[in-house]
């Protein structure tokens, strides 16, 4: 075994483990990064990430928003409404001084640009194909085993940072994950309308669950369909056809007719959250300390949230006590009340819009009217989606 230091090891070179490695080293702090798959494998990834109006700003910061606002279309307007109901709520970005509500662009184009930008800092030693087998802590550092191309190295740090988009790698680090499982699939795939999407985003709940419509390309939209596995499932072994029938049927006439779609995937859904632990030297950011339901897009940036705090945390603390337990358990403390409204509220919004409770109809359609003419409610639910506070 090859045994070896470093101060700062970020398992996970995701977008949210790359973009805390290039906040630090933008302050001159060195990082080294661990990845399980070979540099650059995900560069085609054509998955659909929606960005926030906040995350923007993270990667303005970062100097590479220029370069990725060529793959992203802005979301300028959400769409809020309900099936069967008359009930709708809009919220525009001008009407809050923004820009934009958000982007979507793909996970490959981000996955791109972010691994671009740091390969020009020799500071951050990226190594891919590194399967991290083990981590453990004690009061003086943590400690990371990991395997590469048949060999074993053990790294020993001030801090671990797992970003491992929650791949069940907590358990090596003896952690602990609280669950809530839905039940529920999620449908992922792309479609083209037969109108143009005008930078319109939709949010449409059905008793089945929520879908969301985004503006992906030109005329194209990435879908979310989410439901009980009994009714997603079996989208997967329709025609292409008889997808985009069904789908309108559910989803309504507003774009026009569906014209085509792209190879469907489906995942299940789950609400968890890793249980409060004190871990000197060893914390969790991202999918990995925290999964909600696609619902509203809040995920992927509480995750950059996560890092942009996290690389504060850091810059603000002496050297010799990054990965203590004061600067872990402020960090902790900084980002608690973020974390909880985020799944707080995607957990409210599938159990408040998903179910056919005799009258629960009715009020939604009367809650989303009334929600449409709270303008500071409106206000603030628009600066929780684009900043988390």
């Amino acid at each position: 075994m090859i045994s070896t230091s470093e101060n700062i090891v970020i398992v996970g070179g995701g977008p949210v483990g790359m973009v805390l490695s290039l906040l630090l080293v933008k302050h001159n702090i060195a990082s080294t990064v661990l990845e399980v798959r070979k540099q650059g494998a995900a560069n085609q990834d054509t998955r659909a990430l929606a960005l926030s109006y906040g995350t923007r700003r993270i990667l303005e910061k970062l100097g590479i928003w220029q370069s990725l606002s060529v793959y992203a279309t802005a979301i300028n307007t959400i769409h809020v409404s309900q099936k069967g109901s008359l009930g709708r709520s809009v919220l525009q970005a001008s009407d809050y001084q923004q820009e934009a509500l958000g982007y979507v662009l793909s996970y490959g184009a981000l996955y791109t640009v972010l691994n671009t930008e740091l390969q020009r800092f020799p500071m951050v030693k990226f190594i891919d194909e590194a399967q991290a087998e083990a981590i453990t802590y004690d009061a003086n550092q943590a400690t990371i085993r990991y395997s590469r191309q048949g060999e074993v190295f053990q790294l020993n740090c001030q801090l671990a940072v797992l970003a491992d988009g929650g791949r069940s790698l907590e358990e090596a680090a003896g952690l602990k994950r609280e669950t809530k499982e839905y039940g529920h699939d999620a449908l992922i795939t792309k479609v083209s309308a037969e109108l143009p999407h005008h930078n319109v985003a939709y949010e449409r709940f059905t008793s089945d669950g929520p879908m969301a419509l985004l503006p992906n390309g030109e005329r194209d939209f990435s879908l979310v369909w989410t439901g009980k596995k009994a009714l997603i499932a079996p989208l997967l072994d329709l025609s292409d056809a008889e997808f985009l029938t069904q789908f309108h049927a559910q989803f309504g006439d507003r774009v026009g007719r569906f014209l085509t779609v792209e190879k469907r995937m489906t995942f299940p859904l789950k609400l968890s959250q890793l249980q409060e632990m004190d871990t000197p030297h060893l914390v969790v950011i991202g999918n990995a300390a925290q999964t909600m339901h696609p619902v509203a897009g809040q995920g992927f940036n509480v995750g950059l949230r996560d890092a942009e705090v996290l690389a504060q945390q850091i810059m603000n603390t002496a050297a010799g006590d990054i990965g203590t337990k004061e600067m872990l358990t402020a960090y902790r403390a900084s980002r608690k009340t973020d974390t909880k409204n985020g799944l707080l509220f995607t957990d409210f919004l599938v159990n408040i819009f998903s179910n056919d409770i005799l009258g629960f109809a009715k009020l939604r359609s009367t809650g989303l009217g009334l929600f449409d003419i709270v303008k500071p409610v409106k206000r603030h639910l628009v600066r929780k989606m684009s900043f988390g506070k």
